[in-house]
């Protein structure tokens, strides 16, 4: 049924990359949601795998002394919505993780493997983008951080190096201090399903109610998760209201480029993309603290 020719197990990271870089062939597997259905489906036929489920430093959630959130490439999906740091200062990824899949898979399936499979309709992948996530990588050469935004390259495709591994995930205070944030998975079902469009706004309120930052991002409305940084900038220092939520979802729709695929086509996406950026702006507004006046 899985035809894997060789299986190591690290039990460190530093162990992982010299393995990976000792096998060329060598492909890490976590949670394996997504790998073991490639072999299953004969798209890794012999395959060399190495796992990382067992080193304890990949699965920490922590708060570091500056206020950045660490959480660790091999927590779960259901470690993090559990996680009482993640439920204070980042509900919105908890909210976002939890529509992945079913709850026997979000218990083995990690949030490192939902980005380094480089699927534009990864559920985590456009809440990171709004949280200006920065990638913490490990491989022969040492340490680097990239930011999320410039780690996908393409369909399936992202900026890893064979003897890579993906560490952990940073959110810097500044992007989520006194932000409230709002994802909507749009999906033809409402459990088990991959996204239509995933839209996801984090945002900041000065005064009670004017839009200090306000960011977008979208899964499944271009090749790669993506940011509308005009969306953004049309209504950045602007007073909430009914105008400004209108002008954010048209702006939205005529930034992105979603295709015609057999779940939706193109323009089905683009009225989903406006709709559920004016929704996902008004809820987070909300929950940054915005206040709605004639509420």
């Amino acid at each position: 049924m899985f035809d894997i020719a060789r299986y190591d197990e690290a039990r460190s990271v530093e162990e992982a990359v010299a393995l990976l870089a000792a096998n060329p062939k060598a492909r890490l597997i976590a949670g394996g949601t997504d790998v073991l259905i490639h072999i299953r489906e004969g798209k890794q036929p012999e395959a060399e795998l190495v796992g990382i489920r067992h080193i304890p430093e990949l699965a920490r959630i922590e708060r570091e002394a500056d206020g950045t959130l660490s959480i660790g490439a091999a927590a779960t999906f259901s470690r993090i919505v559990a996680d009482p740091l993640i439920s204070r200062h980042v509900p919105v990824l908890a909210d976002a993780v939890e529509t992945v899949g079913g709850p026997q898979i979000r218990r083995v399936a990690t949030i490192g493997g939902n980005v380094c499979n480089g699927a534009t309709s990864a559920d985590s992948a456009s809440t990171l983008f709004a949280l200006d996530a920065v990638l913490q990588i490990q491989g022969p050469g040492g340490v680097r951080l990239t930011p999320i935004r410039d780690f996908y390259a393409g369909p399936g495709r992202v900026h890893l190096g064979q003897a890579e591994v993906l560490t952990a995930i940073r959110l810097a205070p500044e992007s989520y201090e006194g932000y409230g944030g709002h994802y909507i998975k749009y999906a033809m079902r409402k459990a088990m399903d991959i996204a239509t469009l995933g839209c996801s706004v984090n945002c900041k309120v000065t005064g009670g109610d004017r839009l200090a930052d306000v960011r977008l991002a979208f899964g499944v409305a271009a090749p790669t998760p993506v940011r509308c940084l005009q969306a953004e900038e049309a209504v950045k220092g602007k007073v909430f209201s009914p105008d400004v939520v209108e002008a954010f979802g048209h702006a939205a729709a005529a930034e992105i480029n979603p295709r015609t695929s057999w779940r939706a086509s193109r323009e089905f996406r683009l009225h989903l993309a406006k709709e559920l950026s004016k929704e996902a702006l008004v809820k987070a507004y909300a929950k940054a603290g915005g206040i709605i006046h004639g509420a």
